[in-house]
This record gives structure tokens, sequence and C-alpha cells, in this order.
């Protein structure tokens, strides 16, 4: 049997990677975490779950007298040499077990264990004294195995169910991706998905304008009536992905924290410390408090300054016409500067090599208005108006697999104490050709 090559083409000095070997290097990954989160479940499940389930559910109820009191000591050796040493009090029972009296000494509590012999003996004090009846549970397979208490370690159930639950989600979900994706190109993929319209060599998008082909159609941006002016314009953010970027982060990365430190936590009340854990738990910490001030930074960022609205005359724009815009900005403080523009922005996507690759270059900008000194008031926004034309040999909106040409309107500020902000709104401009020579009523107002 012969094994695939971990190289296929050449091109020119680079060569391209094996298809098959990379598909089973992620298959390998993915197998691997899937394995760990079972390994890992499994020894916490067995080690902790089901002997507290037992002892909830299958120990017998019985009455039994304190014979004696005492320390349970167990040393731990770590593989330095240091010697860790834990304490947890004890007592010795005389109790009924089917006729028969039985004496043994009870089995620890896990959250009485401890690596300070002084705590150890404070808590020995508040078990039963000498003579004293209790109640207590056994077992009823193995009766030398007796309880004082029970309960469930709701910490070591959430231990077990997040960490290697998480490992077997991502684990076998991408185990399942790339079996289902293995020898299939991206095309047999993307039928798979249920988009045979990218096969097509030719036809027209539903998000095409009619009658234009290649130029996107409006239908999402004429759908908001505006306040003053015809339409109101749908907002693209850049910011409000990033603050949604930085939640979600912070999130996913802190409650992976969390666990690492329930952990670590377990750890030292069982008297082990566990440097390693606690070696990932600092720069967790830091990366994670550092997640959280920044998605708190921008979301009273995007409070304090308000939204931004924008609203024109007409839509769709044309070549060589004039419209009215009309800025409106909400928010309390002051802003040095508040400033419209007008710009043009291509994107390419191209493949280098096996990568595909997507660039963006705001090829033509042109400022439109400038304010300065804007004093904002939460009980009425700021609102200007003012007019623009499009260059009479304007290029068109235009979208297609691989090449975008858009028109937008930026709104740029810089607030007195908050970092600058921008806020992006799309607009569709059609091709000269559609232009009508009569302006809108409301431009030769503007006009006169």
């Amino acid at each position: 049997m012969r094994l695939p090559r971990f190289f296929e083409k050449k091109r020119g000095e680079r060569r391209t990677g094996s298809q098959v070997w990379a598909s089973v290097g992620e298959a390998a990954f993915y197998a691997t975490l899937l394995l760990a989160g079972l390994v890992f479940g499994g020894l916490l499940v067995s080690g902790v779950a089901v002997p507290e389930w037992r002892i909830n559910h299958d120990f017998l109820p019985a009455r039994g007298v304190v014979l004696g009191k005492g320390l349970q000591r167990r040393s731990v050796a770590d593989p330095p040499g240091v010697v860790h040493t834990t304490w947890a009090p004890i007592v010795r029972l005389r109790f009924p077990v089917e006729g028969a009296m039985r004496d043994v000494w009870s089995q620890p509590l896990t959250t009485a264990v401890t690596p300070d012999r002084e705590t150890a003996i404070a808590r020995l004090q508040s078990l039963p004294s000498i003579g004293a009846e209790t109640p207590c549970w056994y077992d009823p397979d193995a009766p030398e195995i007796v309880v004082l208490k029970r309960g469930y370690n709701w910490s070591m159930w959430l231990l077990t169910l997040l960490l290697p639950g998480a490992l077997v989600a991502f684990g076998g979900s991408g185990l399942l991706r790339a079996v289902r994706a293995w020898g299939k190109s991206e095309e047999h993929r993307a039928v798979a998905a249920g988009l045979p319209e990218k096969l097509a060599p030719m036809g027209q998008s539903p998000a095409e304008a009619p009658g234009f082909p290649g130029v996107p159609a409006c239908d999402n941006l004429v759908n908001s009536p505006g306040t003053i002016l015809s339409y109101r314009l749908p907002i693209e953010s850049p910011e409000s992905w990033a603050l949604l970027g930085f939640g979600l982060f912070a999130l996913v990365w802190n409650a992976v924290l969390v666990v690492l430190a329930v952990g670590a936590g377990l750890d030292l009340m069982g008297g082990r410390i566990d440097w390693l854990l606690f070696g990932l738990i600092v720069p967790f910490a830091m990366v994670g408090i550092g997640a959280v001030v920044l998605f708190i930074r921008g979301l009273v960022v995007a409070t304090s300054v308000g939204p931004t609205q924008v609203e024109v005359s007409d839509h769709p724009l044309h070549p060589g016409r004039a419209y009215e815009v009309l800025v409106a900005q909400g928010g309390s403080g002051m802003l040095r500067t508040l400033e419209l523009s007008f710009e043009v922005e291509e994107q390419a996507t191209f493949r280098q090599g096996t990568d595909t690759r997507t660039e963006r270059v705001v090829v033509w900008s042109q400022p439109i208005k400038q304010w300065r000194d804007v004093e904002l008031s939460p009980a009425s926004r700021f609102e200007a108006e003012t007019m623009v034309r499009l260059p009479d040999r304007a290029m068109h909106s235009f979208h297609s697999e691989h090449n975008v040409v858009s028109w937008r309107f930026v709104v740029r500020g810089e607030p007195d104490r908050w970092p600058p902000f921008c806020r992006v709104f799309p607009v569709v401009v059609f091709p000269a050709a559609s232009a009508s020579p009569a302006l809108p009523s409301v431009i030769r107002k503007a006009a006169r």
C-alpha cells in the first residue's frame, strides 16, 4: 500500500501541501481532544461522581456510638521530591450491621481535608464526642466503609461537567467535520451544504438589482424611513463587531479560567499544590482581566458617545446628482470634531498558493462636512444637514465573487474624553445610464 505524498503540485519555488495529510492532521488533532475529554471525564466520573452517587443512594443508614476520635495523616511525594502532608478528622464508630456490631473508622470528608494540623484539630472538636450516638451511613457491600455525612461536592461536579464536556464537544464536532470533508473538494462541500449556485457558471444573483448585472440591490437599504429625509441608512460599525468579539472572548476565556481556578482550589484544599496549574492560572487571569477591561471600556465608549444616524433624501444614488444628507449624533459630553465623508472601497478576493486572501482598500475619499466643538445633550441629539454631489464619471457599485466596489458615508468623531470612533453607512450607486435628467423636488428646493 502506497502512502500519499506530503507535497503535491509545485509552483515555482513553492510546493502545495497534500490535502490528504492535512485532513489526517486535522482529524488527529480533534481526535486527541476528544480522547482527552473522554479520559479526563472518565477519571472524574469514576473518582468523584460515582462514589458520591453511591453514598447518597446506595449507602444504608445506621445509628453508631463514637468510640474514639483522631486525625488521619496522608503524605504524598511529588516528582521533585517535595512531600505534602494532609490531615483529616475521623472517628471510630460502633454500629449494627445485620444483627452484628462492627467497629470501624469513618471515611474522612473531602471538604475536611487540610494541610494545617491545627485546623484539622479544630475541626475534630466539632465532631460528636466520645460516647455520643450519631447517625451514619455504611456501604452494604463493604460495611467497613462508613461516612458521617452525605451530600454533593458541587464544585467537583461542575469541573466534571465543564472541562471534559468542552473537550468532548469541541473535539467531537471537529472530528465529525473532518470526516465529512475527507477527500472532498470545495465544490463537493458547497453542494453538500445546499449551495449549488456557487457552481453555476453564469446566472443572476437574487442580490443584484434588476436590469443591472453585478450591481447590488438596495432593498435592505430603503426599508427604514428617516425622521427628516426619505431614508435612514443602516450602520455597519466596525466598533460593534470589535465589541462583540471582545465580549465573546472574555466570556469563553474567563469560563476556562474559572474551571482552572476550581481545580487549583480543590488541590489546595486537599493539601497539594500543583505549581504547573498555578503557573497557568496567573497568565490566564491576566489575559482574562485584560479582556474584561477592554470589553467594559468599549461598552462605556459605545454608550457614552451615543448612537449615530445618517439619512439621505433619495436612494439609490446616481453619478452627477446631488443629495441631501442628515447627520444625527446622540449622547452626552463634548466632541472636539465630528466629520462626514464619502468613500469608495474596493475589495479583492484571490488565491495565493493554497490560501484565500481578501484585501480592502479605500480608493477614493471626499470630506463633506466637519463640525467642531459639538456639545451633546441627552435631552436632544445633534442634527445637521448638508449636500453631497456624486462625480459625473463615478464608478457604480459592483459585487461579484472576487471583486466588490462599495460606496459609503463615514462618520468620524473625536470625543473630549474617549477614544475616536468611526461609523460606516453603506449606500448603493447605480450606473449613470439609469439617471434621469430631472432632479428630485427636494434638490430643486436646495438649489434655489
